[in-house]
């Protein structure tokens, strides 16, 4: 039946891969989670499904455009779909249930927004849909990269529907938000397919480059016409607005952000579908579930927030198979964004405290409530929103606000802890030099997959790399590579701190040198740099270890390899300033985490404790004397002296006068230096 329907109703002749099995057991009548990359045909997983079953399949899906694009996909092939959104009108919605409710319908497409509405999920559960399926399924999780408040609601609603079978679809979840999907859904006996996240077409590229020379960058990585139509992806509006200006001179540019109306984004859209403008500068507010097949190229000018985040939006490259390339400009400058982000959409916990306070078991409305808490409305919202996702109020349909339960406090802060690990993952995957296919593959727990290299990336080919240029090693970086091939052929799989500190104990090699002469080895087949971690006190800690590849130390003077000229200075001419020239960056101190994993954990734990005692002794709470981050990039970095302390975000000059001799006893007593 399924493939007799792939051909009638599709036109297809045969199955991508993975895609039969999913659609037989969905067919069957099983709970389904499907985690597929983008462009492999995840629609097809419910709509084939969904006919064969007969009767209305319920697409729940969080965009607009993206409901538009498959219920007009579907129209076209003859196939009876509806839509209701915010964007549509009250008769056209009142139209699109009375079609459901008298079977006229094969698909219906509904924003999780609308089972908010009183009476709503009662009225569809009036008529057992065939199917349900859930699209962007990651988003209904707090672990996910991409998580909705509204989505949230859909463990409690969609109940109303069985016995539908449910499938839910993701392109973008890892092993534990893939648990959380299942739970939260409460899918029963569910079918789990998690494959195929190597994208054999897409070739990665990551520069590093300092903010003020991207656009410049791009400019020249998109001048060639056989890299359009190419999507870029800009941190903020700002931004996207003025790279697509800058790319309008001599080619077609559109930029697409949240701030835009309506109607701006999806006359942009539809020029980029279209053809009309073969360049996007958008932020991640577009891309998701648009489906062009021909884009060559995605560019990133900033590093992501996350993996997840990052791993969908290169997806939208070569969906049509053809050779393609995601190209990202990063540097640690970049931190710094994500940080404001995070400490925007993650108020302290004191915040959420506040507000908790204020309810009682009676409902209080929603402005009463943000008078009496004290806080300033869009840190409110914030705390309101995280406070009710973590149990501690219940907000009814009609916005009324009572109490919930007091325990929310330490699943709130494993959330931020969570998020706050997504972005250290991210910048791992761009600082490390290893195959950047097999870090994405590894990241999502792929375990159908080969383990091999790309081949492709600007790891594994350097020389095809089109947005960065090599150099070769200085004589200095040669000896060093040589000293550290010599040294693991009398320990191999030694980590990257323990090289440092016994290769080079006097410091003639930097910890950042280091690594980019690793890099430059690994880029030349002459050691391989393998991911590890162990797990401290529930925390991940990260870190790599070195393996020599069958080489002799001399090997490094008899094999060619090189450096990425955007970065990897030599010691020589690092910190230079020539007159004329402005203030000199700061270095960015030297992470240790490598260097033995078990002195992190250890020392954030001997900080947050030296912390308590400090918050006791002030009458304060413990986040009001130094968060969590600013510990955790104390632990990380181990700063060994007032200049390299106050490089880790979160202490300034006032934060060192008042707890800087502290912080750095406690540093030196762990790490075994001389106080």
């Amino acid at each position: 039946m399924p493939i007799a329907l792939l051909k009638s109703r599709f036109g297809f002749s045969s199955f991508r891969p993975y895609q039969e099995a999913v659609c037989e057991a969905a067919t069957l009548g099983r709970d389904v989670l499907l985690v597929m990359p983008t462009g492999a045909g995840k629609s097809l997983c419910y709509q084939l499904p969904g006919l064969a079953r007969g009767g209305v399949t319920l697409v729940v899906s969080p965009l607009i455009a993206l409901m538009e694009d498959q219920v007009a996909k579907l129209v076209a092939l003859g196939i009876r779909a509806e839509r209701i959104h915010s964007g549509r009108g009250r008769d056209a919605s009142r139209g699109a249930c009375r079609a459901y409710l008298d079977g006229a319908l094969d698909f219906l497409f509904i924003a999780p927004e609308r089972l908010k509405v009183p009476g709503f999920p009662e009225m569809l559960a009036r008529r057992c849909p065939a199917l349900v399926a859930i699209d962007e399924a990651h988003c209904i999780s707090q672990w996910g990269h991409d998580f909705r408040p509204e989505y949230r609601m859909l463990g409690e609603r969609l109940p109303l529907l069985r016995p539908a079978p449910f499938i839910a679809l993701t392109a973008t979840a890892t092993p534990r938000v893939q648990d959380d999907i299942v739970e939260q859904l409460r899918l029963e006996n569910a079918a789990r397919f998690i494959h195929g996240f190597r994208r054999t077409n897409i070739a990665v590229e990551v520069v590093e480059k300092s903010p003020g020379d991207r656009a410049d960058a791009v400019v020249a990585l998109l001048a060639d016409p056989a890299r359009r139509p190419a999507i870029v992806y800009a941190p903020t509006r700002r931004e996207s607005e003025s790279l697509a200006e800058l790319l309008s001179s001599g080619r077609r540019a559109v930029s697409y952000h949240a701030g835009m109306t309506g109607y701006e984004r999806a006359f942009a859209q539809e020029q980029f579908l279209g053809g009309a403008v073969d360049v996007v500068v958008a932020t991640t507010a577009f891309g998701m579930g648009i489906d062009k097949a021909d884009v060559r190229t995605v560019v990133h000018t900033a590093l992501p927030a996350t993996i997840e985040g990052y791993y969908q939006e290169i997806g939208r490259a070569g969906r049509d198979g053809a050779p393609s390339r995601a190209v990202l400009f990063h540097s640690y400058a970049d931190t710094k964004t994500h940080e404001f982000f995070h400490d925007r959409d993650y108020p302290a916990l004191a915040c959420l405290d506040a507000i908790f306070e204020k309810l009682a078991d009676k409902p209080t409305l929603r402005d009463a409530l943000q008078s009496s808490s004290g806080l300033a409305a869009p840190t409110f919202e914030k705390a309101l929103e995280k406070l009710w996702l973590h149990g501690g109020a219940r907000i009814d349909a009609d916005e009324a606000i009572r109490r919930g339960e007091a325990a929310y406090g330490p699943s709130y802060e494993k959330q931020i802890a969570h998020r706050v690990e997504q972005m250290a993952a991210a910048r791992r995957y761009a600082e490390r030099s290893t195959c950047r296919m097999l870090q994405l593959v590894a990241h999502f727990g792929d375990e159908h997959d080969s383990g091999a290299p790309c081949g492709d990336c600007d790891i594994c080919a350097p020389d095809r790399c089109v947005a960065q240029a090599h150099r070769g090693p200085s004589q200095a970086e040669q000896e060093a590579a040589r000293l550290i091939l010599a040294s693991l052929t009398h320990r191999d799989g030694q980590t990257v701190g323990q090289i440092h500190r016994d290769v080079f104990p006097t410091g003639s090699l930097d910890r950042r040198s280091l690594e980019h002469v690793l890099g430059g080895l690994a880029r030349a087949k002459l050691v391989r740099l393998e991911d590890d971690s162990f797990v401290k006190d529930g925390a991940v800690i990260a870190f790599q270890r070195v393996r020599a590849m069958s080489v002799t130390p001399d090997a490094a003077a008899d094999r060619e390899w090189a450096f990425p000229m955007t970065a990897g200075r030599s010691r020589e001419g690092r910190g230079a300033k020539k007159k004329g020239q402005g203030k000199a960056r700061r270095p960015r101190p030297p992470p240790v985490a490598d260097e033995s994993p078990a002195h992190h954990a250890a020392l954030f734990e001997a900080l947050r404790a030296w912390r308590v005692i400090e918050a006791r002794k002030a009458g304060l709470p413990a986040f009001r004397i130094l968060n969590d981050r600013t510990l955790l990039g104390v632990a990380t970095y181990a700063p060994a002296d007032e200049s390299a302390l106050l490089q880790v975000s979160g202490v300034g000059p006032s934060v060192m006068r008042r707890y800087g001799p502290a912080l750095l006893d406690i540093v030196a007593r762990h790490c075994g230096r001389e106080a």
